[in-house]
């Protein structure tokens, strides 16, 4: 086995004991975070009903070019945590229960937690 699919492999057992606790409510739903090299995904998920309620990442065009250009770093993640914070606020969420992937709470996924908190979405 490769060193990468190693990686992904131990990312994914992580996943796996995260999501045995973690779940997400109509009053609390789940955020989730993918990252790969040159993009950040997030979505904001009812698991009892199984939709996505909003969702952003740094692909999409309302982003604009400024999260184009900073797509793989923590300024794209910071622009896509402020984009998804004015989505929920449009639907009137406000709790959130965070589910970082089995990735480390560390770069980019912490930059999109902490720009919910900073538009006063509790994380």
């Amino acid at each position: 086995m490769s060193a990468r699919n190693k990686k992904l492999v131990r990312r994914l057992r992580r996943r796996r004991h995260i999501r045995k606790k973690l779940s997400g409510t109509a009053s609390r739903p789940r955020l989730t975070v993918f990252r790969s090299a040159k993009h950040i995904y997030c979505q904001v998920i009812d698991d009892l009903k199984g939709e996505t309620l909003a969702s952003a990442s740094t692909l999409v065009k309302e982003a604009g070019d400024k999260a184009a250009k900073n797509s793989g770093n923590v300024q794209g993640a910071t622009d896509v945590g402020t984009l998804l914070a004015g989505r929920l606020k449009e639907k009137g969420i406000s709790l959130l229960a965070f589910d970082r992937n089995g990735y480390r709470y560390h770069g980019r996924v912490q930059a999109v937690a902490e720009a919910l908190r900073k538009e006063g979405i509790e994380v």
